[in-house]
């Protein structure tokens, strides 16, 4: 059979299709943002609804027919719409345009991201949804913070604007402004929240202003160049910041915002950070360097030669060599752990370097992507393509070339992978990078989390007794779960004492907390161990109840 969508008049582009064999549903998507759902063989129309002002690009329905995923890829969104009770599932969108700034709260459990959409964004870190989107900017963000307590979150745009937001209520509580129109570049505040303070690009000064009354405090003049950084001390009231003038200032706040010190680089400063105990300022400027200085008494104690460690294979268009590209190569981006023995630095490469301080070395290099569809991801030298032409002709007019080099790219697509933004989380577990993919999150607590069922030669049911007779009831209960048999893991639940279970529920990984409350859902239905179980239950809903409520 052959059938139309459109009516006479009504012409609008299909872009997208998909079927479910067993419901006979057809589901398809529109240039418009309008999805239709037929039913075959008849083409039934059951279904129509608008759901974006962009093309749909991608439809997937899952194995019920109940639930359909839709993919805009205009706005970056994500739809999952339940088709019978006409009520979305799930509904995401991230930054149609790049990611630039960050910031994770205090307690570790949020992140902050500012796009040049003009959006700022709030994301959950175990969850990875976001739950809060802030739309009052008119142009890019360039910088996002969270105040000390955690509830307040700022950002800074080139719309000339600082903007206060409250997550208890999610409004924009509070608008700092400049007496003449600014675009600002960089943003900070102070370790009480009291202080805010933004950095211009065009007219070269910095703003102070009160959170409380939002009322202009003072503004700081002195520097050459637009304001690329701004840092407080965390421990002290002094003011860090830096420009394209090639020079670092500190200004101290106790005394009406006077420069208390200027240190002169030798390049244009990008980015500076002080250490968690404020002893230490971090600075890297455009000639690749990461300095360190003891800002007390205006010495360098250090420095990091760091271009060559953001060096990437050469692009299809590039006129100069990958080893020329390199020199141009700097940090934008710099933050310490929460130790501060060590420091993190990005840059517009596809590379994070974490580097020892005190040693001034090299630790480890994150590659942030493996994409070999972005062009000059490849950095090896393939001899095969040394081309080497017919000896040199002389044509009066000069020698043509006696050799060509081809360096190795893909052909596919010219893209790089900047790095745009870094931050580590205050516990000092993780770390996170706004790139051009998207918002990345490092951890080192994924322990057995993202691999639970890898079953080893040791995981047999004989070892898994063997365990429990050593009365190591939390890895025997682990290990049951790897086997995934259900009388070998109530064979393990019951041999548990009653005494015991509150301390095996508090040790239990979360991944399994999920698992073992399936288990006794099930096992309530057959059990006669009612009170036994229910002690289980009662255990685990005390102790993790709130983590997965927030899940």
């Amino acid at each position: 059979a052959r059938y139309f969508f459109n009516k006479e008049g009504d012409f609008n582009n299909l872009t997208s299709a998909a079927y479910h064999k067993k419901t006979h549903l057809l589901v398809t998507g529109f240039a418009s943002g309008i999805f239709h759902l037929h039913e075959l063989p008849e083409f039934n129309l059951i279904h129509s609804l608008s759901i974006s002002d962009q093309r749909i690009a991608s439809i997937s329905i899952n194995c019920t027919g109940d639930w359909i995923a839709f993919g805009c890829s205009g706005f970056g969104q994500l739809l999952v719409w339940e088709w019978q009770s006409e009520s979305y599932v799930l509904k995401q969108q991230g930054h149609f345009n790049s990611m630039v700034s960050l910031a994770y709260s205090p307690d570790g459990q949020y992140i902050v991201t500012g796009g040049e959409d003009g959006k700022v964004k709030v994301w959950n870190t175990s969850s990875s949804f976001c739950f809060v989107t802030f739309t009052e900017h008119t142009s890019g963000v360039t910088a996002v913070t969270f105040t000390s307590t955690g509830y307040v979150v700022l950002s800074a745009s080139l719309d000339g604007t600082v903007r206060a937001f409250d997550l208890h209520r999610y409004r924009n509580f509070r608008t700092f402004t400049s007496p003449r129109p600014s675009q600002f570049s960089c943003l900070a505040v102070d370790s009480s929240g009291e202080i805010v303070s933004a950095g211009s690009q065009d007219s070269f000064e910095i703003f102070i202003w009160s959170m409380q009354s939002g009322r202009l405090l003072d503004v700081l003049a002195g520097h050459e160049g637009p304001i690329s950084s701004l840092s407080f001390n965390p421990m002290k009231c002094v003011l860090a910041s830096a420009s394209w003038d090639k020079t670092v200032k500190l200004w101290d706040m106790l005394d009406s915002w006077r420069t208390k010190e200027t240190l002169i680089m030798n390049s244009d400063v990008l980015v500076v950070a002080f250490r968690p105990d404020g002893k230490e300022l971090a600075v890297a400027a455009l000639n690749g360097q990461i300095t360190f200085w003891d800002h007390e008494n205006a010495v360098q104690t250090g420095s990091i030669e760091g271009r060559h460690d953001l060096q990437m294979g050469r692009k299809e268009l590039d006129k100069i060599t990958a080893k020329q590209a390199a020199k141009g190569k700097s940090f934008t981006t710099l933050c310490y752990s929460a130790d501060g023995q060590s420091i993190l630095a990005g840059g517009l490469s596809k590379f994070v370097c974490i580097y020892n301080v005190k040693e001034q070395i090299l630790m480890k290099k994150f590659e942030i992507s493996c994409n070999h569809s972005l062009d000059a991801m490849e950095v090896r030298e393939h001899r095969s393509l040394f081309f080497v032409p017919p000896p040199p002709q002389d044509f009066g007019f000069g020698v043509i070339c006696s050799s060509l080099f081809l360096c190795f790219h893909s052909r596919r697509l010219v893209f790089v992978k900047y790095l745009l933004n870094i931050v580590t989380c205050l516990l000092g577990r993780s770390w996170a990078a706004t790139t051009t993919e998207g918002l990345l999150i490092y951890s080192l607590d994924s322990g057995l989390i993202f691999d639970p069922f890898e079953l080893d030669i040791d995981v047999t049911p004989s070892n898994i007794r063997k365990t429990l007779r050593q009365k190591e009831y939390t890895m025997a209960i682990i290990m049951a779960f790897k086997l995934n048999e259900k009388k070998l893991i109530q064979e393990v639940i019951e041999a548990v004492p009653s005494s015991e279970v509150d301390v095996v529920c508090s040790s239990l990984p979360d991944l399994y907390v999920e698992k073992l409350l399936e288990f006794l859902a099930s096992a309530f239905e057959t059990s006669c161990h009612l009170e036994f179980y229910l002690i289980w239950a009662h255990k685990l809903l005390m102790l993790h109840g709130q983590k997965l409520k927030t899940r």
